[in-house]
């Protein structure tokens, strides 16, 4: 289920490089899982902005972005006090398992925000929690000391070595060998794919797909499973390792 609703920007801040941090106040209660996202309406633009959340409480939404494009762009440049049309509560989300004990989160990128949100209800329900962030250079290094603060253990990985382990996620989860029996990701689907080829361990994967509508009706988002065509704004973002059909 999601819902419309009008938000009133809190706050919009550069976290480093290209990407912005937004915070908004309005009606969450249609988000219920960690790893769904809004789709934000922009003046001049015939297609909505899909954002992962972030984090949210009762009254709050904070939105973590990349400017990439003019519809990124656009959105730097507003000022608290504006206000913005989304559809909340979209897409399926992170499930937490009982079983699973020592719970890996894996982000790449702007992969990374959707985690912040699930490592804080893992540690709520006592897990302990290790993070592995995967960036280019350390200057596109964001949300490792918000993890940190959370009690997260922090793993960072960089392309060119200047923070960090030197290598992608998947050379530091080898480097670094974390005891995990259950890892959580989202990042680029290259990312996903070496990852999920790289650990024996099962897990959820939260895709990055370009989309129409973002509630499931243009078809335009699909990813192949065992079961079928699925929708990445319907029945993802987040899927199941064992179901993908690379």
């Amino acid at each position: 289920m999601y819902k419309k609703g009008i938000y009133e920007i809190r706050s919009n801040e550069p976290l480093t490089g290209a990407v912005w941090r937004m915070v908004l106040e309005g009606d969450t209660q249609w988000i219920t899982a960690p790893g769904q996202f809004v789709n934000i309406a922009l003046e001049g633009r015939y297609l909505r902005r899909p954002i992962s959340v972030c984090d949210y409480d009762a009254g709050t939404l904070t939105l973590v972005y990349k400017v990439v494009g003019g519809g990124t762009e656009q959105m730097s440049r507003m000022r608290p006090g504006q206000r913005l049309d989304l559809l909340t509560g979209l897409g399926n989300g992170f499930m937490l398992r009982d079983e699973v004990r020592r719970p890996l989160l894996v982000g790449g990128g702007v992969g990374v925000p959707p985690l912040y949100n699930l490592a804080r209800r893992l540690l709520a329900a006592g897990r302990p929690v290790t993070v592995v962030l995967g960036f280019n250079t350390a200057a596109e290094v964001f949300y490792a000391e918000e993890f940190r603060a959370l009690g997260c253990g922090v793993i960072l990985a960089t392309a060119d070595g200047s923070a960090g382990i030197r290598g992608f996620v998947t050379t530091a989860i080898d480097a670094a060998r974390p005891d995990f029996d259950y890892f959580y990701a989202c990042g680029p689907l290259p990312m996903l794919r070496a990852l999920a080829e790289a650990v024996p361990q099962q897990g959820q994967l939260s895709f990055e797909e370009r989309m129409g509508c973002g509630f499931g009706a243009c078809m335009g988002c699909s990813c192949k499973t065992k079961y079928g065509n699925k929708r990445i704004c319907k029945e993802g973002p987040v899927l199941e390792k064992g179901e993908i059909v690379w």
